[in-house]
């Protein structure tokens, strides 16, 4: 594990992408409260099922993010899984363009941050 402290400082393709994921996680963690207080009546067990899921899925990809600043290697793939992801849901929601492109934008940004060759080697422990 590298230490970040010892090692190069945070790359800004990293630092981007800590911060959208973050986001990213954050809305997961928002998108969980949500579908508890909005409760489908007679579907209560279906609510919780995704509301834990999302709760779930935002802190793990919380926990990425600060994996992230801290140069941690096995973010990479938890991230980039999450962006493609991303990529899917926009294409699915292109009859609304705004959302689509948003979510597109993030995903592509994100996924070409990670990609970067500054990153790929902090990540890596290379110098």
């Amino acid at each position: 594990m590298p230490d970040a402290s010892v090692s190069s400082p945070l790359p800004r393709g990293l630092l981007l992408a800590a911060v959208v994921v973050g986001v990213e996680g954050l809305v997961l963690l928002a998108l969980a409260v949500a579908g508890l207080v909005d409760r489908v009546p007679g579907s209560v067990e279906v609510s919780i099922s995704v509301a834990v899921f999302f709760a779930v899925y935002g802190a793990g990809l919380l926990f990425c993010s600060w994996g992230l600043t801290r140069l941690e290697g096995w973010t990479r793939g938890p991230v980039l899984i999450t962006q493609l992801i991303v990529l899917g849901i926009a294409w699915n929601a292109r009859e609304n363009a705004a959302l689509a492109l948003g979510l597109a934008v993030v995903g592509i940004v994100t996924i070409v941050a990670m990609l970067r060759p500054a990153s790929v080697a902090a990540l890596l422990g290379e110098r």
